[in-house]
């Protein structure tokens, strides 16, 4: 890695549905020296996904060196509740055009669906997302993050 680029903290956080890929992304992301802390969930047993999207979601909105990676089924259900929290941007990535447009638009948390999508394109998009966590600046982009920043800031007081 760079070390002219600011070290990103990644929160990882996934349903049972997404346990099995979070692991996977948690060895990923240890075996490049990242600094990644796990907020669960810890086995594949049975749980509900807006309580882990709010830990990760909450930990990321803190700091603009976190960025968070969340897991379930989908990937839908996850990154709506992630989305709830002002300053958390979460994108739906599936393959790698989808995380090119969440770099677009800042997406500071990514979220995978553990059925929908392997372990090896789902290395892929984060693989990205690591490499790519500065966002790419674009100015059309940024005129549509400030039309977002005005939402937040007329209904999330």
């Amino acid at each position: 890695m760079d070390s002219s680029l600011p070290q990103f903290k990644y929160y990882l956080g996934c349903d049972h549905a997404g346990f099995d890929l979070k692991e996977v992304i948690k060895t990923y992301l240890n075996s490049k020296n990242l600094i990644v802390e796990d907020l669960g969930v810890y086995t594949a047993d049975r749980c509900d996904y807006p309580d882990l999207a709010a830990k990760v979601a909450q930990e990321v909105a803190k700091n603009n060196n976190h960025r968070g990676i969340l897991v379930c089924g989908s990937g839908i259900g996850i990154s709506i509740a992630a989305n709830k929290f002002r300053g958390a941007r979460c994108g739906l990535c599936h393959d790698d055009y989808s995380l090119k447009r969440a770099l677009e638009a800042y997406c500071n948390i990514i979220s995978l669906g553990g059925r929908v999508i392997g372990d090896k394109l789902a290395l892929s998009i984060v693989e990205s997302f690591v490499a790519k966590a500065n966002y790419v600046e674009d100015e059309k982009y940024k005129e549509v993050m400030k039309g977002i920043a005005l939402i937040e800031e007329k209904y999330y007081k």
